[in-house]
């Protein structure tokens, strides 16, 4: 039985709390667009493939821009590769405040610019920096942490901006939102990946491998393979419910307060799904946990579009999707840096990440045209039942055990 210290030395405690702030801030901030959508839809003429095709665009600038970032992460630091993401983000939603903010500039700001801005604030790059000052027996356990702090942020901030949105108007919300992400680009500056000697990894023949030679071996490893195929799927049921609730439970009757109430549940039953994944995941098969958590969600789906419309069938909804929200996420990184070790973790899952976000460009786009084309999200909602089935079953194959390199003369 290991005996490591969960806090190994004060810069991975000072890490372990700016990068919780960091993605707080980012997932916060990123949450609630779907929450706006009104308001761009009356006062922008924006119509719902048009808004579907923003956040998915955003989704995919995220992604692309994730194994770029992890790149910068890995060679000259965190810290320079998360500020560098947040001056993407303020200018994005700096520019749908202030415009131009219809048609292409539209698609630019809300996709391009906070897409890339994610790409360096959200999730991926500042819990693979502090995946690296752990070591393996508490690893998935510190990155669920920051998950689950982001989690909180998806709790408070639809509450939030619902209140802001009826009582300041969506103008003056993105400026708060500009604030906020100004305030987190300061708190990046304490994101510190660790010095090369005090890698955690414990793969001595890490420091000897080449980024060129880490791809490589990532993609000729089969676990890798269905490790990025499942992670699209996560993204397609993320990016498909919070784009797309808020304006599917008015369709069905409820009061627009209602998606809100989901919206905050997802990220209130969230916080528990992602400490609770990440402490399996130290104990358990993270691979059977993957699997499971994709079956459950197909559930969750089935029980929220077939159950009659109500204010308890969204509470039921909320807190069970919110349970296997992002409770993938410590899962799935632990076992990349499991697999491959840290040296290269923010690059790795950088590339699992883009996965994660080609799966959410078609979650917000698919939801927005099938609304349009067919006047419903049932055909969306199909779709995310059966991906639901598929990752559950292409995570059971993967090896879980580590890659033993030949130590170089």
């Amino acid at each position: 039985m290991t005996t490591d210290r969960f806090i190994t030395n004060r810069l991975a405690l000072t890490t372990l709390i700016a990068a919780c702030l960091v993605v707080l801030i980012s997932l916060s901030v990123r949450q609630v667009f779907g929450m706006f959508f009104m308001d761009f839809n009356i006062d922008l003429g924006i119509s719902n493939t048009e808004f579907g095709l923003a956040i998915g665009i955003q989704m995919l600038g995220w992604g692309l821009s994730g194994p770029i970032f992890g790149a910068i992460a890995d060679k000259y630091g965190g810290h320079k590769a998360i500020m560098l993401s947040f001056i993407f983000y303020i200018l994005g939603v700096f520019f749908l405040y202030n415009g131009p903010n219809t048609g292409l500039y539209f698609q630019i700001s809300l996709g391009v610019l906070i897409g890339i801005g994610c790409g360096g604030t959200a999730i991926s790059i500042p819990m693979s920096i502090v995946g690296k000052h752990f070591p393996l027996s508490n690893r998935t356990i510190a990155m669920s942490l920051v998950t689950a702090t982001g989690s909180f942020g998806y709790f408070i901030s639809p509450l939030f901006t619902n209140y802001s949105l009826e009582n300041n108007g969506w103008i003056d919300t993105l400026f708060y939102f500009i604030i906020f992400l100004s305030i987190g680009f300061f708190i990046a500056f304490f994101v510190r990946s660790p010095n090369t000697n005090e890698n955690s990894s414990g793969f001595q023949t890490e420091q000897d491998q080449t980024a060129s030679e880490a791809l490589k071996e990532a993609f000729t490893n089969k676990s890798y393979i269905l490790l990025i195929s499942g992670f699209f799927v996560c993204g397609f049921h993320i990016t498909l419910v919070g784009t797309h609730v808020p304006k599917y439970v008015i369709d069905r009757g409820l009061e627009d307060w209602t998606a809100a109430m989901i919206l905050s549940l997802i990220g209130l039953f969230n916080i528990f799904g992602s400490l609770l994944s990440g402490y399996l995941s130290s104990k358990r098969s993270k691979k059977l946990i993957l699997s499971a958590i994709y079956f459950l969600r197909g559930i969750s789906i089935i029980a929220f579009i077939f159950l009659p419309p109500s204010t308890i069938s969204s509470i039921i909804f909320g807190a069970s999707f919110g349970l296997l929200w992002l409770s993938t996420v410590p899962a799935t990184s632990g076992m990349v840096a499991h697999i491959f070790g840290t040296r290269y973790l923010g690059l790795l899952y950088g590339l699992v990440f883009l996965s994660h976000q080609i799966g959410s460009f078609f979650g917000a786009y698919l939801g927005g045209l099938f609304y349009d084309l067919y006047g419903s999200y049932d055909y969306a909602w199909y779709l995310a039942i059966a991906l639901s089935v598929f990752a559950a079953l292409i995570h059971l194959p993967i090896k879980e055990q580590a890659i033993e390199r030949i130590q170089k003369a």
